[in-house]
């Protein structure tokens, strides 16, 4: 067992909410822009990719900045958000806004890869039976790119778990509100004598991490062998 002080687990309890919540919003809207760019031919489609990947490549303070800017109460969604009492700046919502982002492009990323592995023939099969593009897709598509889709959740999961610089500069370190364990460790670098707490969270935060790749690593075989009927 691992002794952290009640700030600590405090931070780890919002971790695990922030990151469970983040990517189980952001799945949907994953599920469909990997589809999208798996099987869709449209103009601009090469732009489409380009915005997905956007946060992997720009600086997480950046993208920190642009949430501030879009959802203080000042900015274009903010503005309209607040006075519904549905804000997002300094709030925990917020937090789980900011790794849902970071995370988006390696959910997507794992998706896509799993539904170009699909043989089209098999979807083209159900639709001469007569079945519909959306029940093609629940039967046989969906179905089929399972294994992918976990690994996209896992490594997702695993992502907003550690995301740090959005979240900190879209909605900083309020303890018992925003305070995940990323910024929790940072918190107590800056304290003398915080070396109790940030031994524990740092060994938290590795296990986690590594927890995530072994259990997609245990799954995704068996969940294909299964969907393959083996």
């Amino acid at each position: 067992m691992i002794a952290l002080p009640p700030e600590a687990w405090e931070a780890l309890a919002l971790s695990l909410r922030v990151s469970t919540v983040a990517v189980l919003a952001s799945l949907p809207v994953a599920i469909w822009v990997a589809h999208l760019l798996a099987r869709g031919r449209f103009p601009g489609k090469g732009l489409l990719d380009a915005l997905v990947h956007l946060p992997l490549v720009l600086p997480p303070v950046v993208t920190g900045y642009a949430l501030l800017v879009l959802f203080s109460r000042g900015g274009p969604i903010g503005g309209v958000l607040e006075p519904l009492g549905l804000g997002l700046a300094f709030r925990w919502t917020g937090a789980a806004l900011a790794a849902a982002i970071m995370a988006f492009p390696l959910v997507v990323r794992a998706i896509r890869l799993a539904f170009e592995a699909v043989d089209p023939k098999l979807e083209e099969a159900a639709a001469t039976l007569g079945a519909s593009p959306a029940r093609v897709f629940l039967t046989v598509t969906l179905p089929l790119a399972a294994p992918g889709l976990l690994a996209g959740v896992t490594l997702g999961f695993a992502k907003a778990f550690g995301e740090f610089g959005a979240t900190i500069t879209f909605v900083a370190s309020i303890p018992g509100e925003t305070r995940t364990l990323p910024s929790a460790i940072y918190a107590f670098l800056q304290v003398p004598g915080g070396e109790a707490g940030l031994h524990g969270l740092v060994a938290v935060a590795v296990a986690v991490a590594v927890g995530a790749v072994l259990v997609s690593n245990w799954l995704a075989p068996r969940i294909a062998a299964r969907v393959a009927g083996r």
